[in-house]
Formats: C-alpha cells, structure tokens, sequence
C-alpha cells in the first residue's frame, strides 16, 4: 500500500537524521578537537589576552611538571607550583570544557597561591591540553582521575595534608562528582562554579539551542557511541544524581546571568546538597565570567568559607 511505504519512508528518514544527529552530538560534545579555534566575540578576545598574561606570571615561577599513569593506560598531566612558605594546604583547581589547567586557572594564582599561601595544581584533565585520551567525559572518568591525584599528594606532602577542590564548568561537575565519590579525608572542601546538574541535561541543552528543538532519541544515540567508543555513560556524571553522597562543604558559585550552563542548575544542585553549603549567585554574570568581572566578591566570598569550615567561624582569615 501506498501510505504504508511512505509512512516506513518517513520513519527511516528520521531514523537516519536522529543517527546523524547524534553522531554529530557525539563529536561536538566529547571527542578531542584537533586544533583549539581563537575566539572571535569580543569577550573571548579580552579573556585570551587575560589568560597570556597570567599564564606568563604562572610559568615565570617555574611550576613543576608532574604526570601519572591511569589504570586505563593514559598519562595525565599537570603543573605543581609548591606553597612558599611551608604549608599543609593544597588546592587543586580543575578546568572546563575544552580547556586545560593553566588557561582556566591561572588567574587565581595570586589569590591561592600567593594571598593564601597555599600549595597550586593545576591538572590537565584527559583529552585536554598535554594529558593523553581522545575523550572527553564530562567528569565521567575525570573524578576518578582527581582521586588518583589525591593519592599522588597524599603520599608527597604527607597524610596531615588538606584539600581544596575548585573547578569552573565541567571541572566544577568534577568537583563535585569528586565530593561524592567518598574522597579521602584529606578532601575538606569543594567549591563549584558554574556547574551543571548532569552530563546529560547540559549536552541536551546545547543541543537545544543548536538546533532549536528538544530530540531525546539523539541522546540516546549520542549516549550509546559514549559508552562504545569512550568507555562510559552519561549516567556516571549525574552530578545531582550523586548529590546525596556529598562528603564534605561546597560551596556554589554561579553567574546570574548563565544561559549555557542555566543559572538554575545551579541552584537546584545548592538545594539537594545535604553537606553544609552556600550559594553565590554573581549578579550580571554569564558563563564561567564571575571572576574575571567581579573578583573581590568572589574572593571574599571563598575565604570566608574556607575559614568557616576549616578553621571555625571565629578563626582569622587564612
């Protein structure tokens, strides 16, 4: 019958868009970019220009080169720059989507490294800057590599050592997946900023506003090529999801202004969070932007938490 094979013709064509559709999901979203492209909005020119000249003042302290193997097969990377004066405090920053360490966070190395005093490490996550891996997971596979890091310093600076984690955008999802995963008791706090409730909601998200239509059965293609090809599914970086399991104190950061990672996301992980917590909504901020504009806030804000819930509410600022 006629309507019959137009009707199978009609199905098979969406079949094979959604395919495509979620071959290019998969692509965009977790396969390592050959070549990173330069920004072309005015504000990712200025950021760039901000990222060189920090970048420079972190390398002009001559940080260390540190690396490790993953029971997977990979080599991470990361550079180390020790506290100056002796110190049991380490802080490791962890960087967005398509970033890496010293680009993300470099920024903060005067406030971390310098005002507080504290030991800096700055990890390439895999698939990102000179760690291997041809994938990226979203916090996936990268908390478990955090944990492993953790172990690194552990043995290094001693079992008295005590650790902040800090990630902006998917570095904060790690953060946070880290916190959950029942980190060593070292681990004493987790600061997010601008992280996103799950891989799942934050990829659907972009896909969205790519294409300007919700599809689920993209998902669910894009889903299975990441378990295939990469080793693991969106299940394991539901940040909300893992909530409940929160460890220790986080503290949440986002910009009020946040469309790529919605300002509600973060809001919504700030409300199941049962670990003592606090949320600052930087007002007039888009995505991963809060200290570039607003820093005094930002540090302020961090400081009293640390001193809160590290040292007691009546101790001196670090």
């Amino acid at each position: 019958m006629l309507w019959l094979k137009i009707l199978l013709a009609v199905l098979e064509t969406l079949l094979g868009l959604i395919v495509i559709l979620g071959i290019v999901v998969f692509a965009l979203a977790i396969q390592r970019p050959k070549k990173r492209r330069p920004p072309k909005d005015d504000w990712g020119i200025r950021r760039q220009k901000i990222r060189e000249k920090n970048n420079a003042a972190l390398f002009a302290l001559s940080p260390e080169d540190v690396s490790l193997e993953t029971p997977d097969g990979l080599t991470l990377r990361g550079w180390f720059l020790p506290a100056g004066e002796p110190t049991k405090r380490l802080v490791i920053c962890i960087h967005g989507h398509n970033c890496n360490g010293p680009d993300e966070f470099s920024l903060m190395m005067p406030f971390y490294h310098e005002k507080l005093g504290y030991h800096y490490f700055l990890p390439d996550l895999r698939g990102h800057g000179r760690s291997g891996g041809k994938y990226l997971t979203f916090g996936a596979r990268d908390h478990k590599d955090i944990l492993q890091w953790m172990d690194y310093f552990i043995a290094r600076l001693g079992a008295d050592v005590e650790i902040i984690v800090h990630g902006i955008s998917m570095g904060a999802a790690t953060t946070m997946l880290t916190n959950s995963a029942n980190p060593p008791e070292q681990m004493k706090l987790a600061i997010e900023d601008c992280g996103y409730t799950s891989a799942y909601e934050v990829i659907h998200n972009t896909f969205i506003g790519l294409f300007h239509f919700p599809c689920p059965p993209v998902m669910l293609v894009a889903g299975l090529l990441m378990r295939i090809f990469a080793g693991f599914r969106l299940r394991d970086a539901d940040c909300l999801g893992k909530m409940p399991n929160a460890k220790n104190p986080v503290l949440f950061l986002h910009g009020a202004k946040d469309t790529f990672v919605p300002t509600r996301m973060g809001i919504t992980l700030h409300e199941a969070c049962p670990a003592p917590k606090e949320l600052l909504l930087i007002e007039g901020e888009g995505h991963a932007a809060s200290y570039y504009n607003n820093s005094a806030l930002y540090e302020e804000t961090v400081t009293r938490f640390i001193r809160e819930n590290m040292e007691g509410k009546n101790a001196q600022l670090p």
